[in-house]
């Protein structure tokens, strides 16, 4: 029973976590956004001390639970292991008793710990389960499942209806994608093999917690009396923690998957108190069968825990977009001396030290302006260019599901008023400039008024004998651009809304540290 009830919360938070990747209307953040920042790593960056101290809590009770039914990443082995193991009972008793490998498991999560504190966030986010996770779904799911939906879209309009709309599918980031699908192949090949290797033995999470695990208070015991070293727990255990020989487990890495218990063919092993009283030579190895009141326990809570994940129903969300404005194609991404990243963030400083790049602010951007850095020391973590859309002022989306405080939470009011950016014309691209035309698309499209558009001053000239005259304005109907940056807030509406092509005439200069205008 404890094994199914661990495998149905297990599924409920995998599939939940996996849709809020997927779904780019926001309709299951605004009901399941608390499952991305309960998770550990993004709870500690954003200072979120209450999810902090419930999560330890629960591995102090329970074990790491945490890594399996929290954890996508930790789900995901799961169910690769278990398909495995679908081709037969050889499959799925394939595994076998390993001593830990401490000097790796506490070498990598120095080496996490350093990168955290000194910044390097691009490594810092390849070890972080819960944003490895992200990345991988993003790049690697989420242009599937947005097909799939611009089919039904499609088959939709064809009857007249609007229940889907159609979704851009483009190319973010190359190396962000090739990165994802390096990770994907590993955890599967490591999965496939070997169960929880990848857990046990690089994942930085599941070493602090395997670590608070060792005191946990409920925990597997194995009964020495009952056991007759048939060896089959062992077999089963995707952590490869049991040494059925010496009736011992290691705690830091037994994940509490209640497999053992059901593989257990003579009732030896149990989940019960580890501190009961009991003789010496069996204080740390073995336990009588679990209480009463301690199982119903365990089942209330999780039964709660299991009410509450389903507890809302989820509706349709329909997109907002603008109308009348042609879509404007093929725009490069210009050279920018400081990256933008969102209103909220407060500064690069602090945007860059919380971000784990786990890509869902990206994934729930409805006008295509996040996306994976593509820089050395920034790599896969979001920042903002115009080319597909702009930030729109009453937009406030990635705000709402950072799990991480990378982007504290503002309201569409204050986004207004912060000045993430500034506009710079060139003069050169601009084709009021090189066709002779009149524009004003900028201006009339600038929500702040920081642009507005003033006559072009270009005079010939001419000799008059001894004198040198200015002629009349050649072309006196003609305006261009000219920016007030301390109202201009960098939005991106310009340079997004430019007609020059390749390279916008106007575009956004990020700033280092966020102000209010």
């Amino acid at each position: 029973m404890l094994r199914k009830i661990r495998a149905v919360l297990a599924a409920i938070f995998f599939t939940i976590i996996t849709l809020l990747f997927l779904d780019f209307t926001g309709t299951i953040h605004a009901w399941f956004g608390w499952m991305a920042k309960i998770q550990f790593l993004p709870a500690i960056l954003a200072l979120n001390a209450g999810v902090v101290i419930i999560l330890m809590i629960l591995t102090l009770m329970f074990g790491r639970i945490y890594c399996s039914v929290i954890c996508p990443l930790g789900v995901l082995q799961d169910i690769v292991s278990w398909i495995n193991g679908r081709r037969g009972r050889k499959h799925r008793m394939r595994f076998s008793w390993s001593p830990a490998k401490s000097w790796l498991r506490y070498g990598v999560l120095a080496l996490f710990i350093v990168a955290i504190v000194a910044g390097i966030g691009s490594f810092a986010a390849l070890l972080e389960p819960y944003s490895a996770y992200g990345r991988i779904v993003s790049n690697l799911f989420a242009p599937l499942y947005q097909w799939g939906n611009n089919v039904l879209a499609y088959i939709a309009e064809r009857v007249d209806s609007y229940a889907f709309y159609s979704k851009d599918v483009w190319l973010k980031n190359i190396p962000t994608c090739i990165i994802a699908a390096v990770t994907f192949v590993i955890i599967v090949v490591l999965a496939w093999k070997n169960g929880r290797t990848w857990c046990n033995t690089i994942c930085p999470v599941g070493t602090v917690l395997g670590w608070l695990s060792r005191y946990s208070l409920l925990s597997v015991k194995i009964d020495k009396d009952k056991c007759t070293s048939c060896g089959l727990c062992t077999r089963g255990c995707k952590a490869s923690c049991i040494d059925y020989k010496g009736h011992a487990i290691d705690y830091s890495r037994c994940v509490a998957c209640m497999d053992c218990i059901d593989n257990c063919t003579h009732g030896a092993i149990s989940y019960s108190f580890r501190y009961r009283r009991q003789t010496p030579a069996a204080a740390t190895e073995t336990g009588g069968n679990p209480g009463s009141d301690t199982a119903n326990g365990r089942r209330n809570f999780l039964s709660a825990t299991a009410l509450v994940a389903t507890a809302a129903a989820m509706n349709a969300q329909e997109k907002k977009v603008d109308g009348g404005l042609a879509v404007i194609a093929d725009k490069e991404i210009p050279e920018r001396k400081t990256a933008i990243v969102p209103p909220g963030a407060v500064s690069l400083k602090h945007f860059y030290q919380h971000c784990t790049a786990c890509q869902l602010c990206v994934s729930v951007c409805p006008n295509d302006v996040l996306r994976p850095s593509g820089g050395l020391l920034t790599l896969m973590q979001p920042e903002m260019s115009y080319e597909r859309g702009y930030c729109r002022p009453e937009c406030t989306k990635c705000s709402e599901v950072c799990p991480a405080g990378a982007i504290l939470p503002v309201s569409a009011a204050e986004k207004s008023a912060i000045q993430i950016g500034h506009a710079v014309w060139i003069r050169k691209n601009c084709i009021v400039i090189t066709d002779n035309v009149e524009c004003g698309n900028c201006a009339r499209h600038c929500p702040t008024g920081a642009i507005v558009m003033v006559p072009v001053r270009e005079r010939h000239r001419y000799r008059h004998g001894n004198m040198e005259n200015d002629g009349e304005d050649r072309t006196p109907a003609l305006k261009i651009p000219a920016i007030d940056t301390e109202k201009c807030i960098g939005c991106g509406a310009c340079e997004n809304l430019c007609p020059a092509r390749p390279f916008s005439a106007i575009y956004v200069e990020g700033h280092e540290v966020h102000s209010e205008i």
